[in-house]
């Protein structure tokens, strides 16, 4: 029906007062729509710390970065697999920590993942080449396989490290046998897939996934499908995080 036919329905069925109320909840109906997009624009920060709790437990934190995107559909199961798993002493759950911050350097192991592109300001890449220069480690994969977030993470690496790139970890590498034997990865199809890394001075500080390593199934909160997410993820996270914390 077109809005002057509908007009004169209402004037002719309840008159005035009947095309107030239309008015009424027409404005209504605008302002309800504008306080969503306003609620959703302002959503609060991640909740961060100051620093680590514990510091007799090995610490995970969890990176946040680029305006408040941080690694939500990053499951953080593995941590407890490695503490029953080996003698290492590890907080079973990440600690939310900005990437621009000093407390990053509290960390020995870091998670960084997310959706769609982003960009780092000057301050996030001044800290994540230093972070990685004194000896912190990285596990980085894209939510979903995100090949857009894939596309922004190698370019800040690359603008972080110009003289440096990712290459491929060769299956004899020490990180496919640190706790179990991973002789083979794949995706969740069963195509094979590999881990690529960055090296500094001879040491790994980061191992990346494009297909993820996310463990999407035990991360809570997470509606991410998950992607092309690599086999038994959280395995493959144990022998990651005992070999970063070990060489």
């Amino acid at each position: 029906m077109k809005r002057n036919q509908y007009r004169r329905l209402i004037q002719g069925r309840f008159g005035i007062l009947g095309w107030l109320l239309l008015l009424g909840v027409c404005w209504a109906g605008s302002v309800a729509a504008d306080n969503f997009k306003e609620v959703k624009k302002k959503s609060p920060p991640p909740k961060v710390t100051s620093g680590p709790v514990d510091l007799t437990l090995l610490q995970c934190g969890n990176l946040i970065y680029a305006d408040n995107q941080s690694s939500v559909c990053f499951a953080d199961s593995f941590l407890g697999r490695t503490a029953q798993e080996t003698q290492l002493k590890v907080a079973r759950t990440f600690c939310l920590v900005k990437l621009n911050s000093e407390a990053v350097f509290d960390y020995p192991f870091c998670v960084m993942s997310g959706n769609e592109t982003f960009a780092l300001t000057a301050a996030e890449r001044e800290n994540l080449k230093r972070y990685l220069q004194h000896g912190g480690f990285i596990l980085a994969s894209p939510g979903c396989s995100d090949e857009v977030w894939d596309k922004a993470f190698r370019k800040e690496l690359k603008l972080c490290f110009p003289d440096l790139t990712l290459a491929k970890i060769p299956s004899n590498h020490a990180i496919f046998s640190t706790v179990h034997s991973i002789p083979r990865l794949t995706e969740k199809h069963g195509k094979a897939v590999y881990l690529e890394g960055l090296e500094l001075n001879g040491r790994l500080v980061l191992v990346y996934s494009k297909e993820g390593l996310n463990d999407v199934a035990n991360a809570k909160g997470c509606c991410c499908c998950g992607g092309n997410e690599i086999a038994d993820p959280a395995k493959v996270n144990v022998n990651i995080f005992t070999y970063a914390v070990l060489y």
